[in-house]
């Protein structure tokens, strides 16, 4: 392992990665598209190194290639950044909230974001008083029509978006519970669509059962859901208020104010509405 000195920069170990980190850099320089002239000038690299790394990194979304000879950053940087920068916030602001609402309930309580077809645990308040085993480590991932929260992104995306997910993943079951047809996924998602709830019926994990509700950031979007697990013979419905005042309250620390989820969604809308056209 190599020995940190405060003060001195660490360059990687492997010599690719500390190209690939220069050319990034020099990239992120400047906003326009740059020729692979200057991007081989300033990082010292001979044009034919600089064009065999900046084309695998194409291939990744990573960077750009406008038109011949030039390159610039390219937007998978900007959806990694941004799920990022909604982990950090979406967490620092669950995090004290989820903790309450698990000491009063006693039973886990879990924050979890879309990632692509699945969702990915953030943070989750859980003790062993519960008598449950934690069935998702924090940066679990599981599908999401087999999920509480899943269910509540599901619901948000339109017939043909929910139909396109169901192919691409067959809607793969984990247990006999499994909603594993797409006319009864169909189903579910309007009951959640309705009702702001979303339920996982032993659908994930035999003998566990939960509840989820919707975090909304300050534009309205659903960023997150935050969900109940239980044994599946102890999740008491009593609870659910609690889970939506819990939601709520996330929420308005992200800046969301009453009416605009409503917004957001009749954007949303309209958006559906021109792809259709």
């Amino acid at each position: 392992m190599k020995k940190l000195v405060p003060g001195v920069p660490v360059k990687p170990s492997v010599q690719v990665l500390e190209r690939m980190f220069a050319l990034i850099d020099v990239l992120a320089s400047r906003e326009e598209a740059i020729s692979l002239k200057e991007i081989s000038a300033k990082t010292g690299l001979h044009p034919s190194t600089a064009h065999r790394i900046l084309n695998d990194l194409a291939l990744g979304r990573f960077v750009d290639h406008p038109e011949s000879g030039s390159y610039r950053l390219g937007m998978r940087l900007l959806e990694l950044g941004n799920l990022v920068k909604a982990r950090l916030s979406v967490r620092d602001a669950a995090l004290i909230p989820m903790r309450n609402l698990h000491r009063s309930i006693q039973q886990p309580v879990n924050l979890s974001l879309r990632q692509g077809d699945e969702i990915v645990y953030v943070e989750r308040a859980y003790s062993e008083r519960s008598g449950m085993q934690v069935v998702r480590a924090i940066g679990g991932r599981a599908p999401l029509h087999l999920t509480s929260t899943g269910k509540l992104f599901l619901a948000l995306d339109d017939p043909q978006r929910v139909r396109a997910y169901a192919m691409r993943t067959g809607l793969a079951g984990h247990t006999r519970n499994s909603i594993t047809q797409l006319p009864a996924l169909e189903r579910e998602l309007a009951k959640a669509r309705q009702s702001g709830i979303a339920r996982d019926n032993e659908e994930l994990e035999l003998g566990v059962r939960c509840m989820a509700a919707g975090v909304h950031d300050d534009q309205g979007k659903l960023i997150a859901g935050l969900s109940i697990s239980a044994p599946a013979d102890r999740l008491d419905e009593s609870w659910l208020p609690k889970l939506q005042a819990t939601a709520s309250a996330i929420s308005l620390a992200l800046g969301y104010t009453p009416g605009a989820q409503a917004r957001s969604e009749t954007a949303a809308g309209r958006r559906t509405d021109v792809r259709a056209q």
